[in-house]
């Protein structure tokens, strides 16, 4: 875990806003999942919109674990810019297995 931080640390690819995204996210537990708005909170943000943009772009993907992102409804939300598709079922199969490994 300490080499992906200190990667999202040493990038000068992503914004301060993207940064703090990407750091909260890492202290979300495998296995688990956090809405956009809780994590958007989390980082003292008022968009889980923003936070959604964000982790688009998140070039550290599935070491920074956006796969953990879920829609406030529960439902997946997106995943790599996509709402359905593969992209999603790739997110499915990332927290499956994330779920059986933590049991």
């Amino acid at each position: 875990m300490d080499d992906i931080r200190n990667k999202v640390l040493g990038s000068t690819s992503i914004t301060p806003f993207q940064k703090r995204v990407y750091l909260a996210l890492l202290d979300v537990p495998s296995g688990t999942t956090i809405t956009y708005g809780e994590l958007a909170k989390r980082i003292g943000c008022r968009s889980a919109q923003a936070i959604g943009q964000a982790l688009r772009r998140n070039p550290f993907a599935p070491e920074v674990p956006c796969h953990r992102v879920v829609a406030a409804d529960g439902s997946l939300g997106g995943y790599n810019g996509e709402r359905n598709g593969e992209q999603i079922k790739y997110k499915r199969r990332l927290l499956e297995a994330e779920k059986q490994n933590t049991r």
